[in-house]
């Protein structure tokens, strides 16, 4: 456990913010999460790193929740401000074995983290990627993704990709069967995707979840 200090912050509208921070030496697997909280706070929360391994800096990618204590008090700190960090944890991983694999990447939200740093650290992944967001204001640095391989799935308003949830794109495309399928979001979405995979012929050991809430 350590403190780290802020050195950037970077917001996104709807709520959304990336802290930046010193990495303090911090070694950790893209995918992993880390714990964090004010020093001396009582409240903490888990939150998956969103940069690489290969970054001399640590981010963390976070949505301001309607009477969420952390979300709240971490973006009212300021550069210089300290974060208190314990951590990395975790297993949502990519095995070294299955580096050549297709992957479909499916997230909602700051769900996307994981595979933020998935890319980031693996260049050369075969992977697509569907995100569901709300408001294209949740197009979080999409720039850093190849834009054949991104799909951004938009509820409440249009352009994107696609209009509608996450599930109506995965009902209306085609999945490669052989593809390794990661999923990260609220709960309510993995349990809807793992019955269409499920539907669509993918055993249960090549899916991987991380629930948010």
């Amino acid at each position: 456990m350590a403190n780290h200090r802020i050195i950037g912050i970077r917001d996104f509208g709807a709520g959304s913010y990336v802290l930046r921070m010193d990495r303090c030496n911090l070694d950790f697997e893209p995918g992993q999460y880390i714990i964090a909280g004010l020093p001396h706070g009582i409240h903490r929360r888990e939150y998956s790193v969103y940069s690489s391994p290969s970054d001399d800096f640590l981010e963390i990618l976070i949505k301001e929740i309607d009477g969420g204590h952390v979300s709240s008090e971490l973006r009212r700190l300021s550069v210089g401000d300290k974060v208190n960090v314990e951590g990395a944890f975790g297993y949502f991983r990519i095995s070294v074995d299955d580096l050549s694999a297709p992957f479909l990447f499916i997230a909602t939200g700051t769900g996307i983290s994981p595979f933020h740093s998935f890319t980031r650290f693996y260049p050369d992944l075969d992977y697509r990627l569907v995100h569901g967001i709300r408001s294209l204001e949740e197009r979080y640095d999409y720039a850093d993704y190849d834009k054949t391989r991104i799909f951004s799935c938009v509820s409440r308003e249009e352009g994107g990709s696609y209009q509608g949830r996450v599930t109506g794109w995965l009902k209306e495309n085609r999945l490669p069967e052989d593809s390794l399928v990661y999923l990260c979001g609220n709960s309510g979405m993995v349990d809807e995707v793992y019955s269409i995979l499920a539907s669509r012929g993918f055993s249960a050991d090549r899916i991987h979840a991380e629930l948010y809430f």
